[in-house]
């Protein structure tokens, strides 16, 4: 699958860490009934994903929740205590799901995985898109090294 328009979300499973612990979730029934804005980045603790991309959709939260959605989703090629630890450490909770993608395979059925080299390795090109009901409507893909359909002032403008 490509990520376009129209698609279905692809039903995997991929992790979110909570204070009880590590909590499989598919991502069909999460997408399912529902709203979402979610934006993927490279890497937790990365400088643009920590600096830019991820405190954009803290501080856009009200508007985009006044905008009808109903979960915002913040996606990365990390395993799920990484996801909790930059959550903790940018105050997402009960704003954003810090979604662990380890081994990337939602990353490939999105058709966004990439290889970022030695550095970085097998990772989810940014981006950004909205679902509805499972199904995607609107996608924000960056060209490699860019920081601006995706972000979060971005999305407001196109809900």
């Amino acid at each position: 699958m490509t990520l376009n328009a129209g698609a279905k979300i692809p039903d995997i499973t991929v992790h979110i860490k909570t204070e009880e612990g590590i909590e499989a979730i598919q991502t069909a029934d999460y997408f399912a009934d529902a709203k979402v804005v979610m934006f993927v980045v490279p890497g937790a603790f990365t400088p643009t994903c920590s600096a830019r991309h991820l405190p954009g959709y803290l501080e856009q939260f009200d508007k985009l929740k006044a905008g009808g959605v109903d979960k915002i989703a913040c996606l990365s090629v990390n395993d799920a205590h990484v996801m909790k630890a930059w959550g903790d450490a940018s105050g997402t909770a009960g704003k954003i799901d810090m979604i662990a993608d380890s081994t990337a395979v939602f990353a490939e059925a999105l058709g966004i995985a990439v290889n970022m080299g030695p550095i970085m390795g097998y990772r989810a090109g940014r981006c950004a898109f909205i679902a509805e009901n499972g199904v995607i409507h609107k996608i924000f893909v960056e060209e490699p090294g860019a920081f601006e359909v995706s972000s979060a002032e971005y999305l407001l403008s196109e809900l």
